[in-house]
């Protein structure tokens, strides 16, 4: 693997944290990701399963990890089941783990391969009574494919079914949403490469460059730094393509006199960093392009001030979309008589700032965390406001990644360019 991974003490506290929420006789089994096709004999690139890798650190397909924290016998307690591999894998796949490696990686004492995982895990579940096996339960996905962990809920039900089932994500979500020390130095490190990326584009935007090109610049970056490359799939939106959200295709020239919208950030250790910043193509800010920007920029630094331990994060946008609204009456978007025949349900402020201000972050980009129970130090989100202006081709969002800590937050990406007067020095504007 290009990254280096994270030591085995931080998988041993995982678990342990997880066992702690088990109740008496219990069972937990978790799969790593299948390899997914694309076509013919072509397969997309193995992401590994989260909630397995964060509590083993094994990067690795066809993995199951099976927690039994109270079986009578202690070395039955954890057992990490792996691929076995043989000659011909090494030849065509490369190295796969050894034992002692996914010792060494996970803490894991009992190493077993997958072919025994069946009649092991009969005796476990002899003495369980209940089992806890792993879904997507993320808010916001829409699951079309079936997971390994979703054929096991099957199979195991079928096989086994007068064991009383639980649900892990719940649990999961709880441990995930807060970070320890290894964690955030992991995505520290994402963020870091990010920053190279951004300072890296500065120096290379111009009028007549199209949004692949600056693409393929970010890429260059992240990967020579050993990331596996982009987080999700990147924005770089010129002119009025920055007011469509989820703007991909990447493709137009970029143009004199317009701003262009990057929302990118680079993956390391599978720890994501989600950063987004808005430049003058000619490199410096019109008077009404400065105005906006500022206005965005104002509104997230006093939505990182607002969000703090015991905060709830839909008060939090509320009180969010307020200070957006004065933002936006003072640009002369909005008015009061706006303001006074507005529906409740999709304010003024909505027709300029549409999208939610924040998302937790960590192994995925829109991370497992509640966002209805209140914020707890340990916590990592996005602060992303931004204003679109559909009939001025003008977008500009601004996002930064933020540790909430018991008085205040760290800022991830205090290092990366914000301030308008510094983007426009650094692209030998200012």
């Amino acid at each position: 693997m290009k990254y280096t991974p994270l030591p085995k003490e931080l998988y041993i506290k995982n678990r342990k944290k997880l066992a702690e929420k088990l109740p008496a006789k219990s069972v937990a089994v978790f799969h790593s990701n299948d390899i997914m096709p694309t076509n013919a004999d072509g397969t997309m690139r193995f992401r590994q399963n989260n909630d397995i890798l964060y509590l083993t650190g094994i990067d690795q397909e066809e993995s199951i990890l099976v927690l039994c924290p109270d079986f009578p016998n202690p070395d039955m307690r954890e057992i990490l089941f792996l691929r076995e591999t043989n000659e011909h894998i090494a030849i065509w796949e490369g190295h796969k783990y050894t034992k002692e490696e996914a010792f060494e990686a996970s803490g894991i004492a009992n190493i077993q391969w997958v072919a025994n995982f069946d009649s092991v895990f009969n005796s476990l579940m002899a003495l369980s009574e209940h089992v806890f096996l792993n879904t997507n339960e993320h808010l916001r996905a829409d699951v079309q494919v079936e997971s390994r962990d979703a054929r096991f809920v099957k199979s195991c039900k079928e096989r086994y079914p007068l064991h009383t089932y639980r649900r892990a994500a719940p649990l999961m979500h709880q441990l995930r949403a807060v970070k320890e020390q290894e964690e955030i130095d992991q995505l520290q490190v994402a963020c870091d490469i990010t920053e190279k990326g951004f300072r890296r584009v500065l120096s290379f935007v111009k009028p007549g460059v199209t949004e692949y090109e600056i693409e393929a610049e970010f890429i260059h970056e992240f990967i020579r730094n050993r990331s596996k490359g982009f987080a999700y799939e990147p924005i770089i939106a010129s002119g009025a393509n920055a007011c469509v959200l989820h703007y991909l295709e990447n493709k137009e020239v970029c143009k004199d006199g317009d701003l262009i919208l990057f929302d990118v950030g680079a993956e390391y250790g599978n720890y994501n960093a989600d950063m987004t910043r808005t430049i003058p193509v000619n490199g410096r800010f019109s008077k009404r392009q400065r105005s906006v920007y500022d206005a965005v920029l104002r509104v997230q630094r006093a939505a990182m001030d607002i969000l703090r331990p015991g905060v709830n994060i839909q008060d939090y946008h509320k009180e969010v979309g307020l200070i957006m609204q004065s933002e936006l009456v003072s640009l002369g978007l909005i008015d009061q008589t706006d303001i006074k025949n507005q529906d409740p349900k999709w304010p003024a402020y909505k027709k300029y700032f549409m999208h939610g201000t924040s998302h937790h972050l960590g192994l995925d980009v829109h991370d497992v965390g509640t966002m209805y129970e209140p914020i707890t130090p340990g916590m990592v989100f996005t602060i992303e406001p931004g204003i679109y202006i559909q009939e001025e081709g003008l977008g500009i969002r601004l996002e930064n990644d933020i540790l909430i800590q018991e008085n205040g937050y760290l800022d991830l990406m205090s290092n990366i360019p914000i301030d308008a007067e510094e983007i426009e020095e650094l692209m030998g504007k200012g």
